[in-house]
């Protein structure tokens, strides 16, 4: 995570230039900051819980019970875990699917002494992949919802590619690893909390924000109140394990000067270029557009260029949802998600080159949006 930091340092420098040469105008660098704010203090806010909830042996302990009532069988372990994370992205969003999940995933595994890149590998595309049905799935579909109607008009139009987009990549992590997820495992035992009481003050706040997450209420707001209450818990605790570390500064400058510098160039004039040339154009012209966008800014950026070629039309803005949410999978930054994903990687000592995950993605991207496409075809 930290090779991030340079390279978010020299984009947000980039779109600061942008800005005090005009190039970028105060106007539309106000309403980037709008946008983008609520997304930036979740992140920021849903890093610091999942580290403190982790500390207190949470994730350790859900794990131990998922991998007790898997009965020692590595395809009922591997279907638990596809259902696990597919749930959690549809009712709770992508990032909270990657921040929350991937460290009980990881958990799981090493309770099971099971190859943990199979698991975790299913659960960032899957994060990405899955976020398509509902509104709450992802930061993308809340900014689409308002041109396709109500939240049963957004369902009618995306179950189908939604559903596609899930089957694609968990067949091709099955099959990519079949071996590894046959046969038979044993569970170690379960380690004893050190801090009984840190342990069920996380359990309770944790279960209390998935539910406020679900509630309406804008997802920053439940987070930035949970980190409140598990960092003054901590600190009557544990006061020792606060530290500066607990908040994801790569992440946090890389996604600024991403946002920032993304768009400086839309306002030079990529924004007018794209409106024109995709004005009138269909759903797959539109979905590719989304995932060659995300791949090479980040979704949320590609989405916002890309929305005025598709808002006249609910199911091309569906097509363009299907690119940019089911499409990034390729390069590290395409999805806040799967940076998010990766950072839990690290810190429980799991390698997923980089390299690879670009080489799987370039096959799996495609294939799943031109799946989803596909069944929206189909479908509407």
């Amino acid at each position: 995570m930290t090779r991030t930091l340079p390279i978010g340092a020299a984009l947000l420098a980039a779109g600061l230039l942008a800005l005090l040469t005009g190039v970028l105008p105060a106007a539309a660098a106000l309403a980037l900051v709008d946008r983008v704010w609520p997304v930036l203090t979740f992140v920021v806010a849903i890093t610091v819980v999942t580290e403190l909830a982790a500390g207190a042996g949470l994730f350790g302990a859900v794990g131990a019970v998922v991998a007790r009532r898997a009965r020692g069988r590595t395809p009922l372990l591997w279907a638990g875990v596809v259902a696990l994370a597919v749930t959690c992205t549809v009712f709770l969003s992508l990032d909270t699917t990657a921040v929350l999940l991937t460290p009980v995933v990881l958990s799981v595994a090493a309770h099971a002494r099971l190859d943990p890149r199979p698991f975790a590998l299913v659960t960032v595309w899957l994060a990405n992949t899955g976020s398509l049905l509902l509104p709450v799935s992802n930061l993308t579909n809340l900014l689409a919802t308002h041109h396709v109607g109500g939240v049963r008009e957004f369902v009618a139009l995306t179950w189908a590619p939604a559903l596609a987009c899930v089957v694609v990549p968990v067949a091709v992590v099955a099959v990519l690893h079949r071996r590894r997820l046959r046969g038979t495992f044993e569970v170690d035992e379960p380690t004893p909390a050190t801090d009984p009481v840190l342990l069920r003050w996380s359990a309770g706040v944790v279960a209390l924000l998935l539910v406020a997450l679900v509630s309406g209420a804008p997802v920053w707001a439940p987070a930035s109140a949970a980190a409140v209450v598990l960092l003054a818990v901590t600190a009557r605790r544990r006061p020792g394990t606060l530290t500066a570390g607990l908040v994801p500064w790569p992440l946090l400058v890389f996604a600024s000067g991403l946002f920032l510098a993304a768009e400086a160039v839309q306002e030079a004039g990529l924004r007018a270029v794209l409106e024109q040339d995709l004005t009138g154009r269909g759903p797959w012209t539109l979905a590719a557009a989304g995932l060659l966008g995300a791949n090479l800014v980040n979704n949320l950026p590609a989405y916002l260029v890309l929305e005025p070629a598709a808002a006249h039309d609910p199911r091309l803005l569906v097509a363009l949802l299907v690119g940019v949410n089911a499409g990034p999978l390729i390069t590290p930054w395409a999805s806040l998600a799967t940076l998010l994903w990766h950072r839990a990687l690290v810190r429980a000592g799991v390698d997923v080159p980089w390299g690879r995950y670009a080489l799987l993605g370039l096959v799996v991207a495609p294939l799943t949006v031109a799946a989803g496409v596909g069944a929206l075809v189909v479908a509407t």
